[in-house]
């Protein structure tokens, strides 16, 4: 039985590669720079934003690299339910397929989910360490085929596509370890939320309107500080648990 590819947003979203499956009406991989071969996937995350377009639902799921596509046909309601019940932000986990096509002269990559569960910082801080070592993993299996030391068909298709170098490698590996950086605050975490938190307040206060301000505009400019988008939704979490702040309407904040 195939496995679930676990992949960071940051590697998913730079995937160009689409190889046919080897039997008759099998779906296409897509094949990230990484080294992922991804038909079905399992991510861990924050839910940042749902929101319709006719029958079909759009969902983003932020991890610490970016945020995923996810896109649910109005054929899958019941699915497309259990989503919109979800308070906005929420950790989750979620499995689907890998979809990849071509628009205006680019290519897009989603993800159609099966499965969504809402999970605690816990989980979701264990499973992107998996993810950080299924990563480490296949960046070494590429290395080997760089260095001369194996043949593996699927790395070298990889690494010809992309024209993998041992540059890129290591900027992967720096995707990696930022990832990783940003769930250690569980030691020092106390002080850097305080931090978080007040700047988060400013955010919401600067904004007048009655929606108060979206979450994923906080994650965005939070973002340009050097702030991880799990960080900031950790921060909001704690504002609307403290009753700072609270949700007028799905996806947005204010003050109160």
């Amino acid at each position: 039985m195939e496995g679930a590819a676990r992949v960071f947003a940051g590697e998913y979203n730079s995937a160009t590669l689409l190889v046919p499956g080897s039997e008759a009406h099998s779906p296409a991989w897509v094949v990230t720079p990484g080294g992922a071969w991804c038909r079905l996937l399992y991510l861990a995350g924050a839910l940042t934003e749902t929101g319709g377009s006719g029958d079909v639902l759009h969902c983003r799921l932020a991890d610490p690299t970016g945020a995923f596509d996810l896109v649910i046909g109005g054929h899958r309601s019941a699915i497309a339910e259990i989503f919109r019940k979800i308070p906005v932000p929420s950790f989750v986990t979620v499995s689907g397929a890998a979809q990849c096509y071509q628009k205006n002269g680019s290519t897009v990559v989603t993800v159609r989910p099966d499965h969504v569960q809402q999970v605690d910082r816990r989980i979701r801080d264990s499973l992107v360490l998996q993810t950080a070592e299924n990563t480490i993993s296949r960046l070494d299996a590429l290395l080997h085929v760089i260095d001369g030391n194996s043949r593996d068909e699927r790395a070298l298709a990889t690494i010809r596509h992309y024209a993998i170098t041992k540059e890129r490698l290591r900027e992967h590996l720096t995707m990696v370890e930022r990832a990783v950086q940003g769930i250690q605050p569980v030691v020092s975490g106390p002080v850097v939320l305080i931090d978080i938190r007040v700047l988060v307040m400013e955010m919401m206060r600067a904004e007048t309107g009655p929606r108060g301000i979206a979450v994923q505009e906080i994650i965005d400019r939070a973002g340009a500080r050097g702030i991880t988008p799990d960080a900031a939704l950790a921060a909001i979490e704690s504002l609307i648990q403290d009753d700072e702040c609270y949700q007028p309407q799905k996806g947005y904040v204010r003050p109160l």
